[in-house]
């Protein structure tokens, strides 16, 4: 495939622990993405059951209600990439990278990317690849590929909590905190997930760090 240029704004989180966990959201993203398949919500990273792997969950399309939910899907065009820091420069030294064809989420990846930045191509041989779980499916389709990696692909419920409301009255100042509990605004909205989850072996960190970005790129 060609290079993709990048049209979102990526999601960052920096400096964690192989053994932490980070997220980062990013809901309602400005008119050229919202709603298009390249709108990201959420970036998430945190241990696996299995504690020499690390799972990686690359959230788009958000806020879909379940009526409309049984016909999202993912763009063959689009190229969603998790990109990864692993010497603490903040440039990208590995990429995972998932593209839908026919079906089929394919994941490529952890590999060490050829060009950095805004632009991106396709990287190397297919890693592992699934089929999409539909949204009625009783439960969840996965697949394990090369190299131990395990991916899912589908609409899962967004998993963000966010008081949206109480948010905008601070900052209006008619309200000096959250409540607890407070009203999550993303109940009952679902997104579209890729999830993989890779042995750290093949995330090469040299600190015992990492940092993580997401990106969407379209297809030019």
């Amino acid at each position: 495939m060609k290079s993709r240029k990048i049209v979102v704004t990526a999601i960052a989180a920096v400096a964690i622990t192989i053994g932490g966990i980070l997220f980062a959201a990013d809901h309602n993203d400005s008119p050229t993405v919202k709603n298009q398949p390249t709108d990201i919500t959420d970036v998430y990273v945190f241990q696996a059951t299995d504690p020499n792997n690390l799972v990686f969950v690359a959230n788009t399309q958000g806020l879909l209600a379940p009526s409309a939910t049984a016909a999202a899907a993912f763009d063959p065009n689009t190229l969603i990439e998790i990109k990864i820091d692993n010497n603490g420069d903040n440039v990208e030294d590995l990429v995972i990278q998932a593209i839908y064809a026919n079906g089929k989420m394919n994941i490529y990846g952890p590999v060490s990317p050829s060009m950095t930045g805004t632009m991106s191509k396709v990287e190397g041989a297919i890693t592992a690849s699934v089929d999409v779980t539909p949204y009625s499916a009783s439960s969840p389709v996965t697949a394990t590929g090369s190299n131990g990696i395990k991916v899912f692909a589908g609409p899962r419920d967004d998993p963000f909590f966010f008081d949206l409301d109480q948010f905008k009255a601070i900052l209006a100042g008619t309200a000096t905190s959250f409540n607890n509990p407070g009203t999550d605004t993303f109940a009952g909205t679902n997104v579209m997930s890729v999830v993989v989850e890779v042995p750290k072996t093949l995330l090469n960190a040299t600190t015992g760090k990492i940092n993580v970005w997401l990106t969407t790129n379209k297809k030019v």
